[in-house]
């Protein structure tokens, strides 16, 4: 309802369309960007969209929206036009979290969040998953293998995903070192993951609570950067030459500053924290050294399968990010924990 106020409310259970399914929810994970919504007025974040946008989606912020962008369930109904053989009853999935037109470039190339005429965002401009149901185009579903547990799914829906396509676009292999700055879910997905990918990982926060996780996740050297110059941290660590990669997950303007000076010569470094700005000297900073800075927004549909494979074939234990497992009905207590931003991930299980 924004001003970190929600209500629990009644809803009728959904019907699947002629393409679409319904989804028993077993977990749905909370989002640092859900506190966007969560903080402000409501719809505040979303009100950038034109008239036309919110008009062709039938999006009133007089209505209820159902929160949750990282749903993950059991295939409860399919519509007429699902093929059985793609999703049947029971099959355990994932929800790629956006729909747009799907016929654009940006959609058919499977990012769908790119979509020219504006995507739709389940949890946010549409009834998402912090319920016991939810429905969603058979198209968005991505199958959960076995050996993943369905609170590790609602994090590879979201977090943990957006880190795999942001790893992807730096090409970042056993050749390189990382530097990750953040240590949220984003930034500890981005350990663990580099960590698989053979790749020696530096990680960076103001937080020693988040700094000494972060080396139980498998970071080879962790910096608190509120004690110490991260950059000077890293250079002393790296030989005076930095790492070859970097991650900022903060999203805050000291953070990026140093995720690229903390690079070597020909050194990339993605962007992934959404807030805020950030000012450079081109030519020292980026020009004489031949970086490379990448923004980073999510992952298509195709990356996010790749990305729970990944985990799977490579024994990832992304349980071990969430400190803390709700019940929907406790959501006013969950909201205000999570507000605090002092803990690990968290979810709602079913």
């Amino acid at each position: 309802m924004g001003h970190r106020q929600l209500a629990l409310m009644d809803f009728k259970d959904p019907e699947p369309g002629a393409d679409s399914v319904v989804i028993e929810i077993k977990a749905s994970g909370f989002c640092g960007s859900d506190l966007h919504h969560y903080r402000g007025a409501r719809g505040e974040s979303l009100r950038v969209k034109s008239p036309e946008f919110l008009r062709e989606r039938g999006i009133s912020f007089d209505d209820p929206i159902i929160a949750g962008h990282e749903p993950c369930g059991i295939v409860a109904e399919i519509g007429k036009n699902v093929d059985p053989r793609a999703f049947a009853k029971g099959d355990r999935v994932m929800v790629y979290h956006y729909d747009g037109c799907r016929y654009c470039d940006q959609c058919r190339t499977g990012w769908v969040q790119m979509c020219e005429r504006g995507s739709t965002v389940y949890g946010q401009t549409a009834h998402g998953g912090h319920a016991h149901y939810m429905v969603a185009p058979a198209k968005s579903l991505i199958h959960l293998p076995s050996e993943i547990s369905f609170a590790a799914g609602a994090a590879v829906s979201c977090g943990t995903g957006t880190a795999f396509a942001a790893l992807e676009r730096l090409d970042v292999s056993g050749r390189d070192t990382l530097a990750v700055f953040g240590l949220g879910p984003v930034g500890l997905s981005a350990i663990q993951l580099a960590k698989a990918m053979g790749v020696r990982t530096v990680a960076v926060d103001v937080s020693a609570e988040r700094v000494a996780r972060a080396l139980s996740f498998g970071a080879t050297a962790a910096f608190d950067s509120s004690q110490s110059d991260p950059v000077e941290a890293i250079m002393q660590w790296s030989g005076g030459k930095g790492v070859s990669t970097a991650i900022d997950c903060a999203g805050v303007a000291a953070a990026r500053h140093a995720a690229v000076r903390s690079t070597s010569t020909w050194g990339r470094i993605a962007f992934v924290g959404v807030g805020g700005n950030v000012s450079f000297d081109v030519t020292a900073d980026l020009i004489l050294r031949q970086r490379t800075v990448i923004g980073h927004l999510t992952f298509s549909d195709v990356a996010m399968a790749r990305c729970v494979r990944f985990v799977a074939d490579h024994g990832i234990d992304l349980d071990q990010q969430f400190s803390e497992r709700w019940k929907l009905e406790d959501a006013v207590r969950a909201y205000q924990e999570f507000d605090k931003q002092t803990s690990g991930k968290a979810v709602f299980e079913f």
